[in-house]
């Protein structure tokens, strides 16, 4: 592979997959500078303790979703590992084959990021990119992708709106969080 390669990694829980996702991917996709865009489901988000749907449901959703997009990887990566992956090691392995990374977040992660595991060393070796949502002030030193979808995974979870998930698996997932709603009650 040329390493001369710039990427997006959009990670998250992904729990569930919804419009929102697709909206960034569809405007990540447009971005003249990122030669491809990959997109990682964590096993469990690194600030959480457990998820609704398990990972390989969520991989597999993500993989359906995002077939038909060009420049769109879905990775099995932290999947893979089976616990919880921070992102500087999911970005060292990236490093491996791409130059450059955009690490994409939602401007709702802005408030914890000094928190992340290594900060220090990850701000070093990724640019971010910063998807706008609810108003949230943006730092001019962060790169920005306006992105106007009103919609969270966590919301979606309890209150499922079918329109609001992919068409692709849209049926699917919709059953999937139904019958775990009614198991949960």
């Amino acid at each position: 592979m040329d390493k001369k390669k710039t990427v997006a990694l959009y990670g998250g829980s992904f729990d569930p997959p919804h419009v929102g996702h697709e909206a960034v991917v569809q405007a990540l996709e447009k971005l003249e500078a990122l030669d491809k865009v990959i997109i990682m489901p964590t096993f469990l988000n690194p600030f959480k303790e457990n998820f609704t749907a398990p990972a390989e449901n969520r991989l597999q959703w993500l993989k359906k979703i995002f077939a038909s997009y060009e420049k769109v990887e879905v990775s099995s990566f932290e999947v893979d590992k089976k616990r919880k992956v921070p992102t500087i090691e999911t970005v060292r392995y990236l490093l491996k084959d791409f130059h450059k990374i955009y690490l994409v977040l939602g401007a709702d992660n802005l408030a914890s990021l000094q928190k992340w595991y290594k900060y220090d060393e990850l701000k070093d070796l990724v640019e971010f990119l910063i998807i706008t949502r609810d108003d949230i002030e943006v730092p001019e030193h962060f790169s920005k992708l306006e992105v106007k979808v009103d919609v969270a995974s966590s919301t979606l979870r309890n209150d499922l709106d079918i329109s609001k998930l992919p068409k692709q698996c849209a049926a699917e997932i919709a059953q999937y969080y139904k019958e775990h709603n009614a198991k949960k009650n």
